[in-house]
């Protein structure tokens, strides 16, 4: 089946953006390259309109040769789009938004980066709300495309692509681009074959705690670098570093992060896993799809702190999740029928958890025992709502 991009429809980021511009002045609509940033805003504002400027679009930069006079007369909704070409613009924007009346709000893309961040927020504090964009989720697609968006992952031109092997070619030229192109760009001198090699290496390494030893054999680096590395990709939102929790249970807990790449689909190309049947049969299956579900549930649920848990003596949990206050965990098991485990009790006891959810790729919500759950991962992450609720009544 073919899924033409602009067919999908991304409600939940709609939402989301739509609730931003009714709160703030300025809303920054940041993500990776690719990630659909552009086609979400063209919802908002047509692709012709004169409050529109593309700083990749030459007419778009002749435009704002003088910024003060192309965007002042400006009334309604204007959106800016590759804004990290133009962080000059910052100061602009904050003088712009604090008139009053309000003459024009203002949409702001970008390729999410710390840098940009940073600077946005120090100019712009308190007038700017950001939106963190990343891929396709499952309550944009539907239940029946989930194992596509998990072999794919959720870049739009990665999972609309017209057959595994378009998608999987589009996949590995992102990471060529991404590393030789887009990282140079923000100014990181960092030679692209090391840090290939580091990001192609970590995704042998997805879903296992942090071993900066271990990696900087592996790369005959040091661990600074490799330190580095992690912090960089993480900051350019193409890896996950979960942070463990740990307080005083009278137990020797795991004290570093869980790494993951949080693209499915770009994990899949790293490890050089083109189609379904290949990937069933990989030995980072299990781990590929704990690492997919994390992602799933955590863009479902929008947590205030998101953790993992384990000790020494072998229990674990996969999230930690800290809503309004409360505490849930949630397991992800790629596995036909869950059951219940001693790490199970063991979590729900010594982190006085509300309730403990499974997630699984099955089509059966069933209860496992007081205050534990199993709930397919299509009708969770399906559905924001739902995981809203079940988080919401404790």
């Amino acid at each position: 089946m073919v899924y033409p991009q602009g067919m999908i429809d991304r409600k939940e980021e709609v939402r989301r953006v739509g609730t931003a511009l009714r709160r703030s002045p300025i809303v920054a609509l940041l993500g990776p390259r690719q990630c659909g940033k552009t086609t979400l805003a063209r919802q908002f504002v047509a692709a012709d309109s004169l409050n529109t400027f593309d700083l990749e679009d030459p007419t778009s930069l002749a435009r704002l040769n003088e910024p003060d006079l192309a965007l002042r007369g400006l009334k309604g909704l204007v959106i800016i789009d590759e804004i990290q070409r133009r962080p000059d613009l910052f100061p602009l924007l904050r003088v712009l938004s604090d008139r009053r009346p309000v003459r024009a709000r203002f949409l702001i893309l970008g390729r999410a980066s710390p840098e940009l961040l940073r600077q946005s927020s120090e100019t712009l504090a308190g007038r700017m709300e950001t939106v963190l964009l990343h891929g396709f989720r499952v309550s944009d697609v539907g239940a029946s495309a989930q194992h596509r968006l998990w072999l794919r992952g959720g870049f739009p031109r990665s999972f609309t692509a017209r057959s595994e092997k378009d998608s999987f070619a589009w996949r590995r030229e992102f990471v060529r681009t991404f590393l030789e192109r887009d990282v140079p760009q923000l100014g990181v001198q960092i030679p692209a074959a090391a840090l290939h090699r580091f990001w192609n290496m970590l995704a042998h390494y997805h879903g296992q705690v942090w071993n900066a030893a271990e990696l900087a054999r592996a790369l005959a680096a040091n661990e600074s670098t490799v330190r580095r590395y992690l912090d960089l990709l993480s900051g350019l939102s193409m890896l996950r570093q979960l942070p463990a929790w740990f307080e005083n249970l009278r137990k020797r807990q795991v004290k570093s992060p869980k790494v993951y790449v949080r693209d499915s689909g770009l994990l899949h190309g790293l490890l050089g896993v083109a189609g379904l049947r290949e990937l069933q049969s990989h030995p980072k299956v299990g781990a590929s799809w704990e690492g997919f579900a994390v992602e799933q549930v955590l863009m479902a649920v929008e947590p205030d702190e998101a953790y993992f848990w384990a000790t020494h003596q072998g229990a674990e949990l996969d999230l930690l999740l800290f809503k309004g206050g409360r505490r849930f965990g949630v397991e992800c098991k790629r596995v036909d029928a869950p059951r219940l485990t001693p790490s199970m009790r063991m979590a729900l006891t010594d982190l006085e958890l509300e309730r403990l959810y499974v997630v699984y790729p099955g089509e059966k919500a069933y209860t496992l025992a007081e205050r534990i759950e199993v709930i397919p991962l299509h009708e969770w992450a399906g559905s924001t709502a739902r995981a809203r609720r079940a988080l919401g009544r404790g």
